[in-house]
């Protein structure tokens, strides 16, 4: 019944959900993440310093290989780490079969949030996790 409500309810009633994000607490990165979701997304990221977010990957399924510094809700899935925006608008509008949430491991210099004024950005791979297992999303 929730599936088909969700197809049935127009995109901008379901961007209306708020975005939570979990965090190390004081990381400075995840601030600058944020501020990229809040532009990209043109919603409010409420932010929740978090220093038992294993718990939560734990429950949400965020796979331990996976992890970063912060987590995310949006619309139902899960992002870890300095996923790309537009990665997370890609396949929160497809909601692929098996998939939970998109990662990005550790921090990688370039990512979303990870940019260095005069370093080269580090090659990584946006990685889909859920119940169909793992599989490269997106490669940057």
């Amino acid at each position: 019944m929730a599936l088909l409500l969700g197809i049935a309810i127009p995109g901008t009633a379901i961007a209306q959900n708020p975005i939570v994000m979990h965090r190390d607490p004081g990381c400075g990165c995840c601030e600058q993440w944020v501020r990229q979701v809040e532009t990209g997304f043109k919603r409010e990221v409420r932010t929740v310093d978090d220093p038992r977010r294993g718990a939560l990957k734990a429950r949400i399924g965020v796979p331990a290989s996976l992890a970063s510094c912060h987590t995310a809700i949006v619309d139902g899935m899960a992002f870890e780490g300095h996923v790309p925006i537009a990665d997370m608008k890609r396949v929160l509008a497809a909601r692929p079969k098996g998939i939970k949430g998109l990662a990005v491991a550790g921090m990688p210099l370039g990512s979303p949030g990870m940019e260095v004024p005069g370093m080269p950005a580090q090659r990584y791979n946006v990685v889909a996790f859920g119940p169909s297992g793992q599989r490269v999303f997106a490669r940057h």
